[in-house]
């Protein structure tokens, strides 16, 4: 079995700190079914577009797929976008878990699916629409919201589950969306929000997992039930994943050294919370932090999709960072220069340092974290590039020696977990004309939209090369059938949108 696949079949220790709330019932059940669901939470009530936006509102309900973006808002841009237009509205559920420090959408989907379904489904009503998709990327967990589907019967909204492929970017909304229009599930690049134009091309409300299993309890509760627990300013429970293993539900504002405590671990070196978009917080800072967004916040960190990854004195921060890096450039979307040519090379520069390159090469990598930073189709970039120098501001002594040639002599044990094969990837539609003789096909670049990205060389080295001033060297290339498919990669990865395939003379 590869790390693949380890990762796919992987299934998370679950805890809690006081009476749970997401995980309520799995005392005596591994998973709620929709008779013993009722059970323990009750009928579900549905309260109309205006007083969800409200609840929300009370609640503070925060998107914990990791931007923490305020749900009423999200709620009430769907609802205005709708009533511009024809009034009709989608819902997606975001059950990817792209990333290797998460298992919270796992276990919910795996151990309390109805939960979940309840919070999407209470949210269509109120917008009045007819279709709930939920996309995730792991078989048992497809399994096993489909037989939740099946568990609660026909009736509207639809409810609908598509597995996706694995990917560290599936989650991102237009990835998502994309897949699930039957597209490839690739971020678009393009800055349009899903509550104007998501499923379908309709106004969609589109959240995570966890948000809408947090939804589902406050509509049953109530807000001022709801904000017993927790913290004033950031009322009600979290879930967190904790060295990639073990899921706990706690209420906001418990101490981290508490949870780390519970969890078995301590402070070590240093914690990496929010995930490998996340930040560092060094031991001292840990063990003053809450688990809450803002005294993360404060201490340089975030609390993001809540993993919580402790490293322990054990293991070498250097060696771990150059392993996080170098999957994080293979996760790349395939789209953009600073994706798939700027986070191997920053990935490149940190091995250097790591191996002894000097002084120059921790240089080499802050420049590479400049070139990478801002310029990408989605946060890919930004996040992997705040990963590593948010590594480099944590142990700046363990990479100075490093890079000096002082080896730490601690080993990688790979506490930052990581799937050691690299991701599939995605396989492409075969274009018009795909049988035939593809030999007489020529690759033609538009001088007038070229803006010499490279990224076209990259992906097809063996049909077109770069000249001296990084433009391709010749306007059309002859285009060998084997390589066909390379081709209309390049094509539709140009961000230009400078390249075509086209017949040569000698078809037409």
């Amino acid at each position: 079995m590869n790390a693949k696949q380890a990762r796919n079949d992987a299934v998370p220790t679950l805890a809690s700190v006081g009476p749970p709330r997401l995980l309520a019932g799995l005392d005596k059940a591994v998973r709620l079914d929709r008779v013993t669901h009722l059970t323990v939470h009750g009928s579900l009530p549905m309260p109309r577009a205006e007083e969800l936006v409200e609840l929300a509102q009370n609640i503070d309900l925060r998107g914990r797929g990791g931007a923490g973006f305020p749900f009423a808002r999200k709620l009430q841009s769907v609802i205005d976008s709708a009533r511009r237009r024809d009034g009709r509205t989608a819902v997606v559920v975001n059950g990817s878990e792209g990333e290797p420090s998460c298992l919270k959408d796992t276990a919910l989907l795996l151990n309390v699916p109805h939960l979940v379904l309840d919070g999407a489904v209470l949210s269509a009503v109120a917008l009045g629409a007819e279709e709930v998709r939920v996309g995730v990327t792991r078989v048992d967990v497809e399994r096993s919201v489909r037989a939740a589907i099946e568990e609660r019967g026909p009736g509207l909204p639809r409810i609908q589950v598509t597995r996706l492929p694995e990917r560290f970017v599936t989650g991102e909304s237009t990835a998502m969306t994309n897949g699930l229009n039957q597209g490839n599930a690739l971020p678009s690049g393009r800055k349009i929000r899903t509550s104007d134009s998501g499923l379908g091309g309709l106004p969609t409300l589109f959240s995570n997992t966890e948000t809408y299993a947090q939804l589902a309890v406050a509509a049953r509760l109530g807000a001022l039930d709801y904000r017993a627990t927790g913290l004033p300013s950031e009322p009600g429970t979290v879930l967190l994943t904790v060295s990639g293993a073990r899921v706990i539900e706690t209420p906001t504002g418990v101490p981290l050294p508490y949870i780390l405590q519970l969890c078995g671990s301590d402070a070590g070196q240093g914690v990496l919370t929010g995930g490998y978009h996340g930040g560092w917080l060094t031991p001292q800072a840990a063990s003053s932090a809450l688990v809450s967004r803002e005294s993360l916040a404060a201490a340089g960190s975030g609390l993001g999709a809540g993993a919580v990854l402790p490293l322990p004195g054990t293991t070498c921060p250097v060696g771990e960072t150059v392993r996080v890096a170098r999957w994080m450039a293979r996760e790349s979307a395939g789209q953009c220069g600073p994706c798939v040519l700027g986070l191997p090379a920053l990935a490149d520069a940190l091995e250097r340092a790591a191996r002894g390159g000097g002084r120059s090469a921790l240089d080499t990598i802050r420049m590479r974290i400049n070139t990478v930073t801002g310029r990408g189709a989605c946060s890919h970039p930004d996040g992997t590039s705040r990963f590593v120098e948010g590594a480099l501001n944590a142990f700046p002594e363990h990479f100075m020696e490093h890079a000096l040639g002082q080896d730490c002599g601690l080993p990688v044990t790979g506490a930052l977990p990581v799937p050691v094969e690299p991701a599939a990837q995605l396989a492409l539609p075969p274009g018009p004309g795909s049988g035939g003789d593809k030999d007489s096909e020529r690759l033609v670049v538009d001088w007038t939209l070229c803006q010499g990205h490279g990224l076209c060389a990259d992906i097809v080295p063996h049909v077109i090369q770069l000249g001296p001033d990084g433009y391709p060297e010749r306007a059309v290339a002859h285009v060998p059938g084997r390589l066909r498919q390379q081709a209309l990669r390049a094509v539709r990865r140009c961000p230009a949108l400078a390249l075509r395939i086209q017949e040569s003379a000698s078809r037409s």
